[in-house]
């Protein structure tokens, strides 16, 4: 697997960012994260003023063999159906998408049944009808793993190509709470049930037999937490293989990630246990509502932008994140000084 060379973020540039914060007519630091992100921003992309114009959001779709355990509230056969909701527009990210003016791209990276739509805008990069049972030995081998981080990679690399200047994740996988939830567990060396949530609405019994199914993964696959590969090929989804992919292919050309909830978090783990230098160009948009995400926000040291019990998914909170990067930028560039004003400054 090649995994792109990822440099660190520009000084320079956040340096003129945060020299001009602290000239604009406001007191310094009064608009708080909105100034930190326009700093990691112009660390990100190395310009003293970034810009965001054209905005990506990418929807990474795959099924998992561990519903067959009993861990969703819905049927798989949902996915797929899912899939079309969004190519014809009709899901909510496609309104969050619409709203801050984002092109939204759909992969099918694993679903477990074909896509039946002569939709040219759907990517087609299944690595498999989706993955096997967790619970009975290995999700996918790890050319399989390899294969889905290089798809993200590639993705990413081709948006970017198109004039992207922001990438925001997404996805859509019935059962895949429980493989992101294994991936935390098996990273944090945590217990399941500090962890495993309610995903899509699962009850009392049905989080009980999501709990069990995957401390009966971690038995019995051992991943290594030192080998983010053997992770995401033991207890991972091809679909959270491949946003891991976009992460690193976006921080290897500087342009940002806007990263969305519990299954995008657990992507980010894997793409950090990778490489780890791709984590200064990950922003999060939000502190889902599933129980384990703000013990793996905290394990990887980051600060989410918003916290509104969102749990959908979808990239639903990364267009969020991604309207309020915009406006960090915008209040960067075409706010005022206090020179350019004729505004006092402080005493």
């Amino acid at each position: 697997m090649n995994i792109p060379t990822i440099t660190p973020l520009n000084q320079p540039a956040m340096q003129a960012a945060r020299e001009r914060q602290n000239q604009l007519t406001k007191p310094a630091g009064s608009l708080g994260r909105l100034e930190e992100l326009s700093i990691q921003l112009a660390g990100i992309t190395g310009k003293e003023i970034p810009q965001i114009k054209n905005k990506v959001i990418v929807v990474m779709a795959g099924d998992h063999g561990v519903v067959a355990e009993g861990v969703s509230a819905y049927p798989q056969e949902v996915t797929p159906q899912m899939v079309l909701n969004f190519l014809h527009g009709g899901a909510a990210i496609n309104v969050l998408a619409n709203h801050i003016g984002a092109k939204v791209v759909v992969v099918d990276m694993g679903v477990a049944a074909e896509i039946d739509t002569d939709d040219k805008t759907l990517l087609r990069r299944r690595i498999g009808w989706g993955t096997g049972n967790m619970a009975q030995g290995s999700a996918m081998k790890r050319e399989q793993a390899e294969e889905a981080i290089q798809s993200g990679i590639e993705i990413a690399l081709s948006e970017i190509s198109k004039g992207a200047d922001i990438i925001g994740t997404g996805d859509m996988g019935i059962g895949n709470t429980t493989p992101s939830a294994a991936i935390a567990c098996a990273l944090m060396n945590a217990p399941a049930e500090k962890i495993a949530g309610r995903g899509t609405g699962v009850d009392d019994d049905g989080l009980k037999r999501k709990i069990f199914a995957i401390e009966k993964s971690l038995n019995v696959n051992q991943p290594n937490a030192n080998d983010g590969l053997d992770v995401l090929s033991k207890v991972g989804g091809f679909e959270i293989g491949g946003l891991a992919g976009v992460m690193i292919g976006a921080a290897s050309k500087n342009i940002p990630v806007m990263v969305d909830g519990f299954i995008s978090t657990a992507a980010a783990m894997i793409a950090v246990s990778i490489a780890p230098a791709c984590k200064d160009y990950l922003i999060f948009a939000h502190r889902s509502k599933e129980n384990g995400h703000a013990l793996m926000l905290e394990w990887l040291g980051v600060k989410p932008l918003l916290d509104l019990d969102m749990r959908l998914g979808e990239g639903t909170g990364a267009a969020l994140g991604i309207s309020l990067a915009e406006a960090a930028c915008k209040i960067l560039g075409e706010m005022a000084t206090f020179g350019e004003a004729g505004v006092s400054g402080k005493d």
